[in-house]
């Protein structure tokens, strides 16, 4: 749904985990439960590994196993500060290891492996949180590849963005300079690439460790993510904007009784939670705001919401159907509209254009009700207004202490 600041993995994992929206959620996991405590009362083995970005409190209390937690945002993966947790919840000092792919895929292959030679009927849940593709954009030497043309440029690639959209010198984007060059762009999506290469590799060998221990056909498996980086699009490197390029996430659910298709039908991470409940068994939480994706799953219904409402801090605001789109910039009183399905890049705004208003203003009354609905706190219509004007000629780019040090003498003046 969106972020309250840019750190967007706190709240996304904490809507995932507590079955909440944004605003009745944040990015807080103390007094809300979540669907890995649930199915543990419920018997459930549940183990945990990588990131968590969450309190120690929160993971203990979901996970009665675990191995190689990270607690911290972000890290070298070549050097990650992990943590172990003892059988009464108690966390050892920090050991610094790597490589964070490695580190977690190893640990799911070792459960997996106890869980089977052990003498058991209890089911089980494995969490998996890799920490990749989120920079440093460092992968493994052996998952990159140098050839030449091998990242082209996003189609919808500016050097850019049209306006200042009030996140335009997050750390995030001062990972490269202004205006963007296509060869930087396209060195660091290589980069990105090779560490989406290499989780994907792992998640190979962690599925192979259910099958050689035949554990494959009993267990569901589902895949996603919190938010995508821009890398280019709309002049944009970081996941803190409302286009499509960031908020559409991959989902990917299999397992018995799912049978194989696709859907376009709009589904949030806080949608997760009861749809467990309804595979697992377990009681749906007070307070949660998801739907069940089980009759989605089965080809029963076809839809789970029309609409989709999504926010970032109080800077953006967005509503969007199968169609059309609104962005709204409530600190510049300024809007973009996209005909999303002849401009899915979302290239073309047509909020200048007396043709398209009634859906501007259709889709505007919508984002109105739904910051009611969703208990949004922060104004869709301010007095003072913030200058359009980006201005990057004196901005100082300066690295975080994680990025190493090639990527500092390659990027970096």
């Amino acid at each position: 749904m969106g972020s309250i600041h840019g750190a967007v993995c706190m709240p996304s994992r904490a809507m995932l985990m507590s079955g909440r929206s944004l605003y009745h959620v944040y990015d807080q996991l103390d007094s809300v439960a979540t669907f890995p405590e649930r199915m543990a009362d419920d018997g459930y083995i549940t183990f945990g590994t990588g990131k968590w970005h969450q309190s120690r409190e929160s993971f203990a209390r979901s996970f009665t196993q675990s191995r190689n937690i990270l607690f911290s945002g972000m890290a070298n993966h070549f050097a990650l500060d992990i943590q172990q947790m003892n059988s009464e919840g108690e966390f050892s000092e920090k050991e610094n290891r790597g490589f964070s792919t490695d580190l977690f895929a190893d640990a799911a292959i070792d459960f997996i492996e106890d869980y089977a030679q052990a003498d058991t009927s209890a089911p089980f849940l494995a969490y998996v949180s890799f920490s990749v593709p989120h920079d440093p954009r460092t992968p493994k030497p052996e998952f990159m590849r140098e050839e030449e043309n091998y990242a082209p440029l996003p189609d919808n690639f500016l050097p850019v963005h049209p306006f200042h959209n009030g996140w335009m010198t997050g750390r995030d984007e001062k990972l490269a300079g202004w205006p963007r060059e296509p060869e930087v762009i396209r060195s660091q999506l290589t980069e990105y690439y090779g560490l989406i290469d290499h989780m994907d590799t792992r998640i190979g060998d962690i599925l192979g460790a259910l099958d050689v221990n035949g554990l494959r056909d009993d267990t569901i498996i589902i895949f996603s993510s919190d938010n995508g980086l821009a890398m280019g699009s709309h002049g944009l490197l970081g996941k803190q904007s409302l286009y499509e390029h960031s908020n559409r996430v991959p989902l990917i659910i299999s397992g018995p009784g799912i049978p194989r298709g696709e859907t376009d039908a709009f589904v949030m991470l806080y949608d997760l939670l009861p749809t467990l409940a309804e595979f697992t068994g377990f009681e749906v939480p007070d307070g949660v705001d998801g739907e069940s994706l089980i009759g989605l799953l089965q080809g029963q219904q076809e839809s789970i919401r029309n609409e989709i409402y999504t926010t970032y801090e109080d800077l953006h605001r967005s509503v969007r159907d199968e169609r059309w789109k609104l962005i709204r910039y409530p600190r510049l009183d300024r809007e973009q509209l996209f005909d999303l399905q002849s401009d899915p890049l979302e290239m073309n705004d047509l909020s200048g254009d007396p043709t398209f208003s009634s859906h501007a203003d259709r889709l505007r009354a919508r984002m109105e009700v739904y910051h009611v609905e969703f208990d949004d706190p922060h104004p869709l219509y301010v007095d003072s207004l913030d200058s359009e004007v980006f201005d990057y000629s004196n901005i100082v780019r300066s690295p975080d202490r994680w990025q190493p040090q090639w990527v500092i003498d390659t990027y970096f003046d």
